[in-house]
């Protein structure tokens, strides 16, 4: 079999995995140039206003991106991750030369749909071809370096675009980073990049999670895992919308610098991309429903705060409130679709779920305008913070807590034994990463151990912890379930796996049910 040589893991992976971070901040460095420039470009060279251009350059980037991620999903499986990923780099070599030499608006709206268009094909394919790699654990890791490195690129590329405008005028200067980052884009996708099937196919073989009857409608609300973190996903990117549409426009209403308006911009994705690094490790180990009802709940209550606002430190402050929610659901949003999904159907399922969170930003910015245009920008501003915090209830009340969380929350309490019932349900379910050790002497073990179980004196017992990962859950044994098994497993929870735990009833309790049963 083909697939015989490959190995899932970030381990494992990790060159290929490496230049996909590399690649993905190329990717998010190309929507970081707009960021904080577009209400200058509108009104300096085009004299259009700013709250018109910048709607309509949401809208229209909202939509053609997301279109572009539901067939990114779709054709991935087809054609291959790769040929997505390097397609989406020639779309995008245009872009930053229509910015510099576009003589009307008409030309920078094509180009932010061809932005659109980049950002769906690049930005999907190396999103499930990390996942592809990593395999089953650590993905909300992996998730949260991929968003990491394209929102820490936004940042600092918002930042920089908007000094170089300042300094040397909005335009040609602050898109030559464009052309930088497009060219070696496209190289390392091209020369360096390899595609990810076989990763899929060496999954699949293993993979116990059910095959989708309709990915499209399962995965937009069906569904109720799935349903409920699209929807979040949605709500989430509608804010986004406004800190990227309503609030440049705001800001300008306050007087501020176009450094300060970079700066208070640019700390959102920052704090945002820095944050994943945490809260996708975190994402592995914790509750994904309540990673995302918090991470939610906080994006609420920075967006209403805004309203009372008035400082440059306010500002600074909430956007970094409202980067630290986001960034709470990022990883975690990517994580659940993954783990709700068969490896085959994860492409198209990532595409559907991408599909309607970056519809989000066309949905925002319609909504964020009627709404300031009826009004004012307050009454907007207010609204995204209602409807985020009425996604933080959908998630409570709708989405389940899934298997393995379930699972690792009882891993993770080493403060009592773990009952014969969850070790077998746990064994059924991840085989592969549970050991037990039976902590008794060998002629004990000899007369009677239960199947599975090593044995190991504590000499011995060193060297063998040393040879695995510290993912695995460690469950010690003894005769009744008592003082050696618990001294066994505080001992080994000193060395780095903080889930082991004893058995309850210890191996005469272990076979004294299955003795009965029989």
């Amino acid at each position: 079999m083909r697939t015989d040589h490959i190995k899932l893991g970030l381990k494992e992976n990790w060159k290929q995995f490496s230049l996909l971070v590399i690649v993905n901040a190329f990717v998010g460095g190309m929507v970081g140039m707009e960021r904080s420039t577009m209400p200058q470009l509108a009104e300096n060279e085009f004299g259009i206003k700013a709250n018109t251009a910048i709607l309509s350059f949401i809208i229209l980037f909202g939509i053609s991106k997301a279109i572009t991620n539901y067939f990114t999903g779709i054709l991935s499986n087809k054609y291959g991750r790769k040929r997505m990923l390097v397609l989406g780099w020639l779309i995008g070599i245009p872009f930053p030369f229509i910015l510099i030499y576009a003589h009307s608006w008409g030309w920078i709206v094509f180009a932010n749909i061809i932005l659109g268009v980049n950002q769906g094909l690049t930005w999907s394919s190396t999103v499930v071809m990390k996942i592809d790699l990593v395999g089953e654990r650590r993905r909300g890791l992996a998730m949260g370096l991929n968003e990491f490195a394209g929102y820490l690129s936004v940042a600092l590329v918002a930042f920089f675009t908007s000094w170089i405008a300042e300094k040397y005028g909005i335009r040609p200067y602050p898109f030559y980073i464009g052309i930088f980052l497009v060219g070696i884009g496209t190289l390392i996708s091209v020369f360096f990049i390899k595609d990810t099937g076989d990763h899929v196919m060496k999954e699949s073989l293993d993979s116990q999670v059910r095959r989708l009857k309709n990915v499209f409608w399962e995965t937009t609300w069906k569904d109720n895992s799935l349903g409920s973190v699209t929807q979040a996903g949605l709500i989430n990117n509608l804010n986004d919308g406004m800190m990227w549409g309503v609030m440049p426009i705001w800001l300008l209403t306050k007087n501020f610098s176009l450094s300060q308006m970079g700066i208070i911009i640019s700390v959102y994705p920052a704090v945002w991309g820095l944050g994943q690094l945490l809260t996708g490790t975190l994402a592995d180990k914790l509750s994904k429903k309540k990673m995302l009802q918090m991470g939610m709940l906080v994006q609420a209550i920075a967006i209403l705060l805004f309203l009372w606002a008035s400082t440059f430190f306010d500002f600074v402050l909430l956007s970094a409130a409202l980067g630290v929610g986001t960034a709470m659901v990022y990883p975690t949003f990517l994580a659940s679709i993954a783990e709700n999904t068969h490896p085959s159907d994860r492409a198209g399922s990532l595409g559907v779920f991408r599909l309607w969170r970056d519809l989000g930003y066309a949905i925002g910015a319609i909504l964020t305008g009627l709404l300031a245009d009826a009004f004012n920008i307050e009454m907007s501003i207010a609204f995204i913070a209602m409807v985020t915090f009425l996604s933080a209830v959908v998630l409570f009340f709708r989405m389940p807590e899934s298997k393995r969380d379930l699972a690792s929350n009882q891993l993770n309490d080493p403060k009592s034994c773990i009952t014969k019932d969850e070790l077998e349900r746990i064994l059924v379910e991840r085989p592969k990463q549970v050991v037990i050790i039976d902590v008794r002497s060998k002629e004990e073990y000899a007369a009677m151990h239960i199947p599975g179980a090593l044995n190991f004196s504590s000499g011995s017992l060193d060297a063998f912890l040393n040879s695995l990962s510290k993912n695995v859950f460690i469950v010690t044994v003894c005769g009744k379930g008592g003082g050696r098994s618990e001294i066994a497993a505080g001992q080994i929870r000193t060395q780095g796996f903080h889930s082991a735990r004893s058995l309850c009833g210890g191996t005469f309790g272990w076979n004294t049910v299955a003795q009965d049963a029989a």
